[in-house]
């Protein structure tokens, strides 16, 4: 029976509305092994890269699922399921909703509403992962580790709450980064076995592809919540430790230009002047271009006078 009991959080990596102890729940300091485990092993798997070896296709892959699940994160995760900047259609909807969850942070309406959370309460002490309360580890990758994080709130996510899809798929969240290595290892053996000048296997896609991409993307969207709350330079006198960060925008797509954004949240464009690379933006726009997206929300005319006046 205690062993039954220990291995019950095991569940929690196929079902995330498995129980969770109430009592780590309160524990603001403890850290899941249900949670550390995982986290723990996607960075270990990355040094299988000393056995699959290198090719070039191997890692063109790991480069463009990191910039396409990136914006999945920046574009949908966050201005779109987070804060509403722009609409699109159910399927794009879950599409990318999908995409997302394949980068192993978890489904779009915990993500969402923690995120809400954190603007609601930015750098206080209902935010979840302040570097200024909790410090800099915690806010960058041990606050989703521990079980009082672990579920999501619902009651801050109402909106997006009401499709099933979604809901099916921040539960069952485990489902989009397994179809990823599975796509990825078929893809790898199918040129093992018709391009083996390639030197492309499906261990050596897996690798790459999944464990290198993901993890480089997991440490990329991290430093939003800790190192663009310490480092780079403030627009906005906010009442948080917001910064701009010209170096994580381009990380991260356009998400370095933090303290814009908890200035002023509501707009899709967080790059604010033109030399503000965000890409995030400019692809949103691009996809508004051909109906996938519509009715992106701009930057009101109030906060361009009072950058010009700066």
């Amino acid at each position: 029976m205690r062993l039954l009991n220990r291995l019950k959080p095991m569940l929690l990596w196929f079902d995330a509305k498995s129980s969770v102890n109430q009592d780590e729940t309160e524990n603001p300091n403890k850290l899941g092994w249900s949670q550390v485990t995982p986290f723990v092993f996607m960075h270990l798997m990355v040094l299988a890269v000393i056995w699959v070896g290198f090719s070039w296709i191997a890692m063109w892959t790991a480069v463009a699922l990191y910039f396409i699940r990136m914006f999945a994160i920046t574009g949908f995760y966050h201005r779109y399921f987070s804060h509403k900047l722009f609409k699109t259609s159910r399927f794009m909807q879950f599409f990318f909703a999908f995409m997302g969850a394949s980068s192993a942070q978890r489904g779009p309406l915990w993500w969402a509403a923690h995120h809400r959370t954190h603007h609601h309460a930015s750098d206080k002490e209902e935010d979840p992962h302040s570097p200024r309360l909790q410090g800099f580890i915690w806010s960058h990758c041990l606050w989703f580790l521990s079980p009082k994080n672990l579920l999501t709130r619902t009651d801050k996510i109402k909106d997006f709450n009401k499709f099933p899809e979604l809901r099916w798929l921040d539960r069952f969240d485990i489902t989009a980064p397994l179809v990823l290595i599975i796509v990825l290892y078929c893809v790898g053996s199918l040129m093992a076995a018709y391009y083996p000048h390639l030197e492309t296997t499906g261990a050596q896609m897996i690798v790459w592809g999944f464990f290198i991409s993901t993890v480089a993307l997991y440490h990329g969207t991290y430093t939003i919540n800790s190192l663009a709350h310490r480092y780079g330079s403030r627009r906005f006198d906010t009442p948080d430790d917001s910064r701009n960060n010209a170096l994580l925008a381009i990380i991260t797509l356009g998400e370095g230009w933090h303290n814009n954004h908890h200035y002023y949240p509501g707009s899709a464009r967080q790059g604010f002047v033109w030399w503000e690379l965000d890409i995030t933006f400019y692809v949103l726009k691009i996809m508004s271009w051909c109906g996938l997206v519509w009715d992106l929300k701009p930057i009101p005319i109030e906060v361009q006078k009072e950058i010009a006046r700066k």
